[in-house]
């Protein structure tokens, strides 16, 4: 499978390549940066000391050498790649954090002319927190309180991490409730006691921690709490890697990581 990797100078791009290398069943066809990006020209790989014949441009055109692009990079970016992708029947895994409701419109918009992997973290250890903590709400719905507590390293932009907001979107449901209707982002001064049914978030950001989830049930006489740390981007380049075997095949629709581990 030829993958096309965005932000290939960055963090995730770099673990991505890295990993695709690893692979043999996964060919870089292209890799993309800002036009901006002092690596523009170099061979995508360099930093590893080993040649992979792809040099890292800004032409968005370059995607269509690929069968899937891979992109972690900003809800902007990751929407002009798509369009790229949608007009040359490119499938893509979108990694990137920090949509809004209408670029999350348009990215389900696109996923009617193109298959679409979209998790804002796609770590097997988290799909599997997700469906704990799905199970979690659902058994202590009644008496017991929610918070979502997450951190991350200085440079992140984006709060609530998308890994935190999805957390929310999965407790809330399974609780028969919108999160929209049942979020809490910010306490300060005289709140008043705390709202049933409420979902409350937590953020810090500090140093390089790469992310920290952890979700807490507390109840009368006893807590809950599921954690998820990540030592290393090499698990969300694992499950990208995992998401784009699975585009093999599929013309259209907006997938989940969940599907992609669907048995």
């Amino acid at each position: 499978m030829k993958i096309a990797v965005a932000g290939s100078s960055g963090r995730m791009g770099r673990m991505i390549l890295e990993a695709a290398l690893r692979c043999d069943d996964i060919q870089i066809a292209a890799a993309l940066d800002r036009p901006d990006s002092p690596e523009l020209g170099r061979d995508c790989t360099e930093f590893l000391g080993q040649a992979s014949g792809v040099p890292i441009v800004a032409d968005l055109r370059a995607i269509e050498r690929a069968q899937v692009l891979i992109d972690f990079t900003r809800p902007e970016a990751s929407l002009a790649h798509l369009a790229v992708c949608v007009e040359s029947g490119v499938r893509a895994v979108i990694g990137t954090t920090g949509f809004d409701p209408a670029a999350k419109a348009a990215l389900a918009a696109a996923a009617a002319r193109t298959a679409i992997v979209y998790a804002p973290n796609m770590s097997i250890g988290v799909q599997a927190l997700l469906r704990l903590v799905e199970m979690g709400a659902r058994l202590m719905a009644e008496g017991y309180d929610l918070e979502i507590i997450e951190t991350h390293h200085r440079d992140k932009v984006d709060a609530p991490s998308g890994t935190a907001l999805q957390i929310g979107e999965v407790a809330a449901r399974a609780r028969g409730q919108s999160l929209d209707d049942c979020a809490v982002f910010a306490r300060h001064g005289n709140v008043g006691p705390r709202r049933d049914g409420s979902i409350g978030f937590s953020v810090v950001r500090g140093g390089d921690v790469i992310g920290d989830h952890m979700v807490v049930f507390a109840g009368a006489g006893e807590r809950l709490e599921i954690t998820h740390r990540s030592s290393s981007r090499q698990a969300y380049a694992q499950g990208a890697l995992r998401a784009a075997r699975f585009l093999d095949g599929r013309t259209r629709g907006l997938f989940s990581m969940q599907d992609v581990l669907a048995p």
